[in-house]
């Protein structure tokens, strides 16, 4: 997989988007169990990466993506700009500058683990990992961009019917059952713009 400038220009534009353009839905989610603040927090964290823009992209897809890690942990409130901010951050670290799948693979689960180490949780707690984990395994798999964006997305739902046991909706209790977990919604809807941009890169 071979981004070019113009290619990484065009996938910071499309994560940041994803945020920005779904901040109201973000925070209405995050109204029903957490602080409110997800939507206001992940557009407020973007906006300061796109302002990077076009330095941003002149760098190396690692150091583009440990670019963009540094600047959500300093931007983004909550925890969700520690959480995100070190998957971006730990996948910089772990990519080689040219990767090929395999290596996406290695270095999506280093970032994963960071992650769950950060947040001390798991998969099953109602967080964005519920998103990344089994996401991870579709990306282990085999499965296209179709498939990922698809995982992505149902993972993303099946938060709904979960007890939040992590994290500040965790306090309602089964009070947050019937409510899609924001920080999965969040993750689903960066997964979803990446394998936008970077499949017809992968392919071209």
């Amino acid at each position: 997989m071979s981004l070019d400038r113009a290619a990484r220009e065009k996938l910071v534009r499309a994560l940041a988007e994803s945020m920005i353009g779904h901040a109201d839905e973000l925070t209405s989610l995050d109204q029903a169990i957490g602080d409110g603040d997800h939507g206001l927090n992940m557009k407020r964290g973007f906006e300061a990466v796109l302002a990077t823009l076009p330095g941003l992209a002149d760098k190396s897809l690692p150091e583009m993506l440990k670019a963009i890690g540094m600047t959500l942990v300093m931007k983004v409130g909550g925890a969700s700009g520690p959480l995100v901010g070190t998957f971006f951050m730990e996948l910089g670290k772990a990519l080689p500058e040219q990767p090929v799948r395999a290596d996406l693979v290695a270095a999506t689960d280093k970032a994963i683990n960071a992650v769950k180490a950060r947040g001390r949780s798991d998969a099953g707690q109602k967080t964005l990992l519920d998103v990344l984990v089994p996401v991870q395994a579709v990306l282990a798999g085999g499965g296209d961009a179709g498939a990922i964006a698809i995982e992505a997305a149902q993972a993303a739902d099946r938060t709904t019917p979960m007890l939040a046991i992590r994290g500040r909706a965790s306090f309602l209790g089964e009070r947050s059952i019937g409510h899609m977990d924001p920080g999965s919604r969040s993750a689903s809807l960066l997964i979803g713009a990446a394998v936008a941009i970077l499949e017809p890169e992968a392919n071209s």
